[in-house]
């Protein structure tokens, strides 16, 4: 399930809402060990991803770095290298 939790820190340009949200998401399933909650536990799942998503925004844009910022295509490309030669 965490696979699509990616690291969104020092990307240009910045992670957007959707990425922080989706990564969110993903974490509060692993959590849950549910990836759909049931009814009765809708709301308190929502409102996990909705806390979660604020504090990951908050630690995002709280970071700092003298690195350079991460090119998107340049590190997807590295991933699919690093997928082909593990997988081949």
């Amino acid at each position: 399930m965490c696979r699509n939790i990616k690291t969104l820190f020092n990307f240009d340009p910045p992670a957007s809402d959707e990425e922080v949200s989706a990564s969110a998401l993903q974490f509060v399933r692993k959590l849950s060990g549910s990836t759909k909650p049931s009814k009765a536990n809708e709301a308190v799942f929502a409102r996990a991803v909705e806390e979660v998503t604020a504090a990951a925004r908050r630690l995002l844009d709280g970071l700092v770095t003298a690195a350079p910022s991460k090119n998107r295509e340049i590190e997807a490309e590295k991933a699919r290298a690093r997928t082909a030669k593990r997988f081949g």
